[in-house]
């Protein structure tokens, strides 16, 4: 029996998919997605994400809010997505954490709500996804301070150098693996893939951004993840069964999900 893959985060809720979702969703089980986390990235998303969740018996939600999104964030989305985090189908706090990448919103108030949402997490006793973009050292110092460790997730879509990702790993976070991995210029990553153990890789697609090759600059879908795994096998110099089937066995151990559930 051939295994089936595990897409650790995606976004469905994007308007992106707004002529074809159900469509799209429907078919995936018949293309070889297992199970997919829908991630929210601010408060509307993180809520249509439950939505789905909700419909789809092998979708899974993420609630949080990306740093990008943090202006007007208050205390009364904090206590919603509390008091949302128990729900059977809601697998992590995320995606959360600093993109530096633009200068707003400010630096100091991104580090406030990723500190936040980290110390939600550590409440209910969910893993974080974690968004981190030209901004390495003050992630992993937030991460260090507030024993982020303790709740545990994933470095979603990585993008720094190999020994940080061993540092992630050293501390039982799972480093994100998708699309990117299958670019010409990709050769950062690819190292990170080369020294990271299998164990500790998860795949995903951020679709409907970051498509593989040789899709790149198409609408993404958790469909397209079979070029990831393939690249990695690759890479590992196993095969693509193998990928398949130790990404999926480490994403239900990063969400704490039973295999049959």
């Amino acid at each position: 029996m051939s295994s089936y893959i595990f897409d650790t985060h995606s976004h469905y809720d994007d308007k992106a998919f707004d002529s074809d979702r159900d469509e799209i969703l429907g078919g995936l089980l018949a293309k070889g997605i297992g199970k997919v986390v829908d991630v929210g990235a601010d408060m509307p998303s993180s809520k249509m994400a439950l939505e789905l969740a909700k419909q789809y018996e092998f979708v899974y939600a993420a609630l949080g809010v990306h740093p990008s999104e943090v202006e007007g964030l208050t205390e009364d989305d904090m206590a919603w997505i509390s008091s949302h985090a128990a729900h059977e189908k809601v697998a992590a706090i995320g995606e959360i954490g600093l993109d530096y990448h633009w200068p707003e919103p400010e630096p100091a108030l991104q580090k406030q709500w990723f500190r936040r949402q980290i110390e939600l997490a550590k409440e209910v006793k969910l893993p974080i996804i974690v968004h981190s973009r030209d901004a390495a050292e003050p992630t992993m110092q937030i991460i260090q301070e507030t024993k982020a460790y303790e709740c545990g997730g994933v470095i979603h879509c990585y993008s720094y150098s190999p020994e940080m990702a061993e540092e992630y790993v050293k501390m039982g976070f799972f480093i994100g693996m998708g699309g990117v991995l299958t670019f010409k210029n990709a050769k950062k990553l690819v190292r990170c893939a080369e020294r990271i153990p299998l164990s500790s890789i998860v795949l995903e697609t951020d679709c409907p951004y970051m498509a593989p090759e040789p899709n790149r600059g198409k609408r993404n879908d958790s469909s397209q993840l079979i070029y990831v795994a393939q690249k990695l096998a690759e890479i590992k110099g196993i095969t693509a069964e193998e990928v398949k089937q130790a990404t999926t066995e480490n994403a239900h151990r990063l969400y704490r999900l039973t295999q049959n559930k």
